[in-house]
């Protein structure tokens, strides 16, 4: 398996699947989220790109205890959690904990939601084609939570957009969207992370910064 990294960057991976969506995004007013965080800088070279406008959309994974990369789920913005039964049964973990785990990451959510738009109301989604942007897919789960809540506020169309996930993940996400471009579907995934050069944490001050770009760039000089 060849896995040496295709991107060199969230904003190149940004730039590189930009031009796989200009062809289908055909509205004359899209709307891109990001998920944060670090699905904010791709999602704004994409905004550049097709010159729209861009905001964040919040997502949290819903960790397991002591191995929080293994989600058994997602919660996002508008009350949605989708959680994963299967693994939930294998394992044996309680509603009691669920619970716990939710009210934590709800927490972080609504903190994170008030650093990052200092103030701003989210941008409208109604009758406006959405293209939902993250760096990568593992298990999709965020994804998922943030598609079936745009759903619940009336958009015209949601696009799903990724630089990088495994097929199969790109396939199950399929029914939550009307569109999916997955710019790369490598076999084995192994980890989004070793498809980049650099994969460095993206930090809240550098959301704010984009966040106050792009809509700087909307709003023209």
């Amino acid at each position: 398996m060849n896995s040496d990294p295709i991107f060199r960057d969230r904003a190149d991976a940004g730039r590189k699947l930009a031009r796989l969506l200009a062809p289908i995004v055909r509205d004359p007013a899209p709307l891109v989220l990001g998920l944060p965080r670090g699905g904010v800088p791709t999602a704004f070279e994409v905004s550049q790109a097709l010159r729209a406008e861009l905001d964040v959309f919040l997502v949290r994974k819903l960790g397991v205890p002591g191995q929080e990369e293994l989600a058994i789920g997602a919660i996002a913005s508008g009350g949605i959690r989708v959680l994963n039964d299967d693994l939930i049964r294998e394992l044996k973990l309680s509603p009691v904990l669920i619970e716990e785990i939710t009210l934590r990451e709800e927490q972080e959510l609504h903190r994170r939601e008030e650093l990052y738009r200092q103030g701003r109301p989210a941008l409208q989604i109604s009758g406006r084609t959405i293209i939902l942007v993250d760096d990568g897919l593992a298990t999709g789960a965020s994804m998922k939570a943030a598609a079936q809540a745009v759903r619940l506020q009336n958009p015209k169309r949601i696009i799903i957009a990724v630089p990088i996930a495994s097929r199969e993940t790109c396939d199950e996400l399929r029914r939550d969207a009307d569109e999916i471009v997955c710019a790369f579907t490598p076999a084995p995934l192994v980890a989004v992370g070793v498809w980049y050069q650099d994969f460095s944490q993206t930090p809240d001050e550098e959301v704010r910064r984009l966040l106050k770009m792009a809509e700087q760039s909307v709003a023209g000089p």
